[in-house]
């Protein structure tokens, strides 16, 4: 097991570029009712900024690391997406839905069906369905099952992303932790998104999002530096 100071001293540097497009966001703070491809440039910024985080590790590491590719590509799936609700307003929330759709299946394919963890399964089901049944009165058109099955992906992502996690013993991993956690942040700033698009504003909502979708994608990002399968692992797993 790799210590957390470990993990510091070596990614934290890597992680540098991140947190100064982060900053830039939210100094900037560009208005929403104004979208254009500039404000759409500093809200993708982050997420570019982790693809150079993982290329960082080389091209062979994704490579021979198919978890790793995976949130990588999940992460490409998440800038168009983010380049989408730029300008959702004028009616491109959809399209920007479903390529964060393509993200949660890449993220959870990622993180794998081992350990099953069933009773974290059952949890993640029922806290899902509470969502869904609380939004759904206020859905209308396809918003009423493109929301459903949103809420479906994401909830399965977030199964996945927690089916591993051990705070104790010696199985303890922190990119277990970094993928729980971030799952866990994705899932409240979509949650948030859902509340202030259609039952009531959210104050802050914007900051809270931002802040929350950032740091949730980092924390996946940073889950695939130690991958829990080298190719090796990957098709002695298939071939099983």
């Amino acid at each position: 097991m790799v210590s957390p100071v470990t993990v510091v001293k070596s990614e934290g540097p890597k992680l540098v570029p991140f947190f100064k497009a982060t900053c830039v966001y939210f100094v900037l703070w560009l208005p929403s009712s104004s979208p254009s491809w500039v404000s759409a440039l500093i809200k993708c910024l982050p997420i570019f900024c982790l693809w150079l985080f993982l290329l960082a590790h080389g091209l062979g590491f994704l490579l021979t690391h198919p978890s790793a590719t995976r949130i990588f590509v999940g992460l490409v799936f998440s800038a168009i997406g983010d380049a989408f609700l730029i300008w959702q307003d004028q009616g491109y929330f959809v399209h920007g839905l479903l390529m964060f759709a393509v993200t949660h299946m890449l993220y959870a394919s990622a993180f794998g069906m081992r350990p099953l963890a069933l009773r974290t399964g059952l949890l993640m089901a029922v806290l899902s369905c509470l969502c869904y049944a609380f939004l759904y009165p206020n859905l209308t058109g396809a918003f009423t099952y493109l929301v459903g099955v949103y809420v479906a992906l994401i909830g399965f992502m977030g199964w996945r992303a927690m089916a591993g996690l051990q705070l104790v013993g010696a199985a303890w991993r922190w990119t277990e932790l970094a993928a729980g956690s971030g799952a866990l942040l994705f899932i409240v700033s979509d949650l948030t998104i859902a509340l202030d698009k259609f039952c009531f504003p959210v104050p802050y909502s914007r900051a809270f999002i931002m802040s929350t979708y950032y740091a949730a994608q980092m924390l996946i990002a940073l889950s695939a530096v130690e991958s829990r399968e080298p190719v090796e692992d990957y098709r002695l797993s298939k071939a099983k």
